[in-house]
């Protein structure tokens, strides 16, 4: 068994659509950064590369190449779930938290949980996405931010 974590944030902005788990959330504010900015699948990539030993995001998919310009990070994620298959490996579960102070993510939670579970090729019940606010604390709690954790266990396939 091997275990990776995942950490991503990034600031909001206006003119963005907010991507987050895959999904587009209605919000007058959008993630900033190179791609779609989904900073929960950014942190999903982050624990599975660091589980195989595979550095993070950055390594693989550079924010100064401009073939990621705007890419959406299931395709990503779903480079990283083939890179997992071909090393041997399989997931064993996948829990993840979104800090966010606004908008509220919980009506979304279970669809995340189903996109992120469908890119992975595993069962829904192996994949954990919650939300805790940033009870007006930091950037995320001033709604500046919105940032992500994620863990992961993976084995031998």
């Amino acid at each position: 068994m091997r275990v990776g974590i995942g950490y991503d944030i990034h600031p909001l902005g206006k003119g963005r659509k907010l991507i987050l788990g895959g999904l587009e959330i209605p919000h007058a504010q959008g993630l900033i950064g190179h791609s779609d900015a989904d900073a929960l699948v950014h942190a999903v990539c982050d624990a599975l590369l660091g589980a195989m030993g595979e550095g993070d995001l950055g390594r693989h998919y550079p924010s100064s190449d401009p073939r990621y310009k705007d890419i959406s990070s299931l395709k990503l994620l779903e480079d990283v779930s083939g890179m997992l298959s071909t090393k041997g490996f399989r997931l064993v579960n996948l829990d993840t938290v979104i800090i966010a102070q606004a908008p509220r993510l919980g009506p979304h939670l279970d669809t995340m949980r189903t996109r992120i579970a469908e890119v992975l090729n595993v069962n829904a019940a192996q994949v954990n996405v919650k939300v805790k606010s940033g009870e007006g604390l930091d950037a995320v709690g001033r709604e500046e931010a919105i940032a992500a954790q994620a863990i992961c266990m993976i084995a031998p396939a």
